[in-house]
């Protein structure tokens, strides 16, 4: 395959861009071709059996249509079809989790508060991650529903959301939490307001950065790094306009967005 062809990362809507973000900065050189799901945003509250086929169905067509590897730029798509989707291509497949294990090394108070959707709270992928990582420290999952859709179609600065991070932080700082995981690509959006929400000094982690420097090893491995010219992609299988509205907010910048139906 050449190293030309675009790296493909997928989300079930705009959050993801917080992931191609951090691979731009790493990999300039490389295409991306970015898919945004968001006919079936939110991921959060859908069946685990539908999440499972509808992550293979994606990979299957991006495969088709040329990418040299994927990411799953979506930890409640992790959750439910990381394994399905390493099942179902030979693509070099990065896979996203929320932030358990550094987050367990960082906390000095021994609490450790992860934001995350329901589904990926409720996951075995996130019990194991716990399990494994966060044994000697207190780990409160704290689910989020409706913030990432919230941020998505109200905006980050919005009303809607500050009410609802209101309650979703709260229990998180009286606990006493000195880490937070970010477990969801949207939330970067928002990180300067729940900082603001959290005692001063409380880390926040976001993985984006880990999953750039896993997708720059995995292409180096199988011989695909670079070869590209820096070219972005963005498609959505929802409305294009709306879709674009959003991220000209994001970026403050116009792009152009193609509708892609796997």
């Amino acid at each position: 395959m050449p190293a030309s062809q675009p790296i493909a990362v997928f989300d079930s809507g705009l959050g993801g861009l917080t992931v191609l973000r951090a691979l731009r900065e790493r990999l300039p050189q490389e295409n991306y071709f970015y898919f945004a799901d968001t006919r079936f945003l939110p991921y959060g509250d859908k069946p685990e059996v539908f999440l499972r086929e509808r992550g293979v169905l994606i990979a299957e067509a991006l495969a088709r249509q040329g990418a040299k590897a994927m990411v799953i730029a979506c930890n409640t798509a992790t959750a439910a079809a990381a394994e399905a989707i390493r099942a179902a291509t030979q693509l070099p497949v990065v896979a996203l989790e929320p932030g358990v294990k550094p987050a367990a090394q960082l906390t000095k108070s021994g609490v450790v508060g992860v934001l995350a959707t329901t589904r990926t709270l409720h996951s075995d992928r996130f019990q194991r991650l716990v399990g494994n990582h966060a044994n000697h420290v207190r780990v409160l999952a704290q689910a989020c529903p409706g913030l990432a859709d919230t941020i998505e179609h109200e905006g980050a600065d919005s009303p809607a959301v500050g009410k609802l991070l209101d309650a979703y932080i709260a229990p998180l700082a009286a606990a006493g939490a000195d880490v937070v995981v970010l477990g969801c690509t949207h939330y970067p959006w928002v990180a300067e307001a729940i900082a603001r929400r959290m005692p001063a000094g409380t880390v926040l982690l976001d993985t984006g950065e880990a999953v750039a420097r896993q997708t720059e090893r995995l292409l180096s491995a199988a011989g695909l790094l670079g070869g590209g010219h820096g070219h972005l992609t963005l498609a959505t299988s929802g409305a294009p306009q709306q879709v674009k509205a959003t991220i000209d907010r994001l970026f403050a910048q116009s792009m152009h967005v193609e509708h892609w139906e796997p």
